[in-house]
C-alpha cells in the first residue's frame, strides 16, 4: 500500500466530539493507515493540531501534547525546499510539498480539491460521497 499523507483537519475531526460522522470517519482513515504503515505526516500538521486542539477542541495542553506525540510516530517529515505550488495557498502548499517529499501517492485532506493532483500527489476528501 502506497503512503498517504494526512492533514490537520482529519486529525482535528478524529478528536471532535460535535464533528457527528467526520468524526467516525476520521478515526477511521487515521486507523487504517497507522495499522498499514502507510501514514506520513509534517510537522506543520502537529503544529496545527496542537494549536486547534487547546483552542477549538479545548484539549488540556497536557492532553494535546499527548495526541502530537503519539502522531509525530507516524513518519513525520519537514519540507526542506518550499515553494509556491500554482493555486493553493503558502501553507497548503507547504503541506502538498512535504507529501510529495515523503512519496505520498495521496494527501488525505478535506480542503484543496478532491481529486486534484499536485505535485503528483493526489488529493482526497474522505467525506465526499461518491457521486
Amino acid at each position: 500500500m502506497a503512503r498517504v499523507f494526512i492533514d490537520t483537519n482529519i486529525l482535528v475531526y478524529a478528536d471532535d466530539a460535535s464533528a457527528g460522522e467526520k468524526r467516525a470517519r476520521a478515526q477511521a482513515v487515521i486507523r487504517e493507515h497507522i495499522q498499514a504503515g502507510t501514514a506520513v505526516i509534517s510537522t506543520q500538521v502537529l503544529q496545527e493540531f496542537y494549536v486547534i486542539a487547546t483552542k477549538k477542541l479545548a484539549l488540556s495542553p497536557e492532553a494535546a501534547r499527548r495526541r502530537v506525540e503519539v502522531y509525530a510516530q507516524l513518519d513525520p517529515v519537514a519540507a526542506i525546499d518550499i515553494h509556491r505550488l500554482g493555486g493553493i495557498s503558502f501553507w497548503d502548499a507547504l503541506i502538498v510539498r512535504c507529501a510529495a517529499i515523503a512519496g505520498c501517492e495521496r494527501l488525505i485532506s478535506e480542503d484543496l480539491g478532491h481529486g486534484k493532483v499536485v505535485s503528483g500527489v493526489r488529493i482526497e476528501n474522505p467525506f465526499k460521497t461518491a457521486s
